[in-house]
């Protein structure tokens, strides 16, 4: 073999000169010794049998001896086998080429459309924006949702939360605030889904077009470590654009799978079991990476919307609650609601948007709060008209609700495919409560 073809062979592996050996493997942590390592660094495993490599991370040390959490599964892999620290460390590519394109969290194709030209490289890993730094959220972010536009009005540079049990509709509003969104670049995250669903959510819920759209996809069969970095290297992605002064829409489904893959690394390397089984670990994780998104002063923004499974539809689930005490707002999904045939099932009472107050007009504030209070004046006295118990003239309010119930939910409803411009959901609230009250 020529001498330069070895010499570009082993330049391309970014290996150390210095190497370790596996001592002990299970199946999810392998371990080492004999290599000078810091926690996070980034190390290749590679079989002195068949040279097959995986790359993992360092995520504990005892003395002399570190353990690797890899990126893949380990079958294959024995004792004495090398282990190399990677020089390049915990980074991305990325680039322009990233559009339209599908991709793992190494930002390699899985779509079949040719490799990417990234030039640029990006760590994973990053400080979140600092606070005195943060941009004031004073603008409209419009999704095209009727129900979220209108009455739990988004900023741009905002986090919210979409909390919802499993099969009530998370990814078909999802692909509704992809489609609706007029923001210049889309960044969407599957961490932790059934595979199936990755192609089905890009044709039925996007359409199949995925122009200034990146998704990044860590399906459940991938390992713990894969989920768990897809999502930050997702939101690295959506950081490489807003620094160049653009806005991005920021979706992931979902928080839960993210944390599951944290909660299998920490019971792995024996952190203690908390609420449903949650290591420490797995709480402070959430914060580290919801607090990338937001506005920065001279750079763009990033707007985000977080999917959390609750798990039968119980909102005192340790992950939604964490993620509720972080995140600026938050909407719940109501099973309840596709029960009666409102789509999306936004449950308007549940829900709630906390930079509302200071990016809509007071015209349409007032009209959000009519709306709200007439909504609630249905719900309570919902059995009562039921049955036919109530008669009307008792309450002003009440008949008025009762008048503009059908308008009401037909404002809630709207069809997946449809997007709703923000000044027109806007028209249609003001005229449906009268203008202001």
């Amino acid at each position: 073999m020529p001498f330069s073809s070895l010499k570009d062979r082993i330049c391309d592996k970014n290996y150390s000169v210095s190497f370790g050996e596996v001592v002990k493997i299970n199946a999810t942590i392998i371990t080492a010794k004999g290599l000078k390592v810091s926690i996070s660094d980034m190390v290749k495993i590679v079989s002195n049998e068949t040279n097959q490599e995986t790359m993992g991370m360092v995520t504990e040390i005892d003395g002399e001896t570190f353990f690797i959490t890899p990126f893949s599964f380990v079958e294959g892999f024995c004792s004495r086998d090398k282990v190399f620290l990677d020089q390049t460390g915990l980074n991305i590519p990325v680039g322009e080429s990233l559009l339209g394109r599908v991709v793992d969290p190494f930002m390699r194709p899985i779509d079949g459309k040719g490799n990417l030209n990234n030039s640029k490289s990006s760590p994973i890993i990053k400080a979140p924006i600092p606070a005195m730094k943060r941009g004031m959220i004073d603008e409209v972010f419009s999704v095209g949702v009727k129900s979220i536009d209108g009455l739990l009005t988004c900023g741009k540079g905002q986090k919210l939360g979409i909390f919802a049990g499993s099969g009530v509709g998370k990814s078909t509003l999802m692909g509704m605030i992809v489609r609706g969104s007029d923001a210049p670049i889309k960044v969407v995250a599957l961490i932790g889904e059934r595979g199936r669903e990755v192609p089905e959510f890009i044709e039925k819920n996007l359409g199949g077009n995925l122009e200034n759209t990146v998704i990044i996809v860590a399906t459940s069969d991938d390992s713990p470590l894969m989920r768990k970095y897809g999502a930050f290297a997702a939101m690295s992605v959506a950081e490489f654009f807003k620094d160049q002064g653009l806005d991005v829409l920021f979706i992931m489904d979902s928080v839960t799978r993210f944390a599951m893959a944290q909660r299998e690394i920490g019971l792995a390397l024996g952190e203690p079991p908390t609420s449903k089984g949650y290591p420490p670990s797995s709480l402070t994780l959430l914060p580290q990476l919801m607090e990338r998104a937001g506005k920065e002063e001279g750079k763009g923004s990033i707007t985000a919307f977080f999917t959390v499974l609750i798990e039968g539809d119980d909102m005192s689930d340790p992950i939604a609650d964490q993620s509720r005490s972080i995140l600026d707002g938050h909407i719940v999904l109501s099973r309840e609601l596709t029960d009666f045939g409102i789509y999306p099932p936004v449950h308007i009472l549940n829900s709630a948007s906390r930079v509302m107050n200071d990016i809509i007009s007071i015209d349409h504030f007032k009209a959000v709060m009519k709306f709200r209070r007439l909504y609630t004046l249905l719900k309570e006295n919902e059995m009562l008209i039921r049955i036919g118990a109530y008669t009307k003239g008792s309450d002003s309010e009440l008949d008025e609700a009762m008048d503009k119930k059908d308008d009401m939910e037909k404002f809630l409803i709207q069809g997946s495919t449809f997007k709703s411009p923000y000044k027109d959901t806007e028209e249609i609230l003001l005229s449906l409560m009268g203008g202001s009250s």
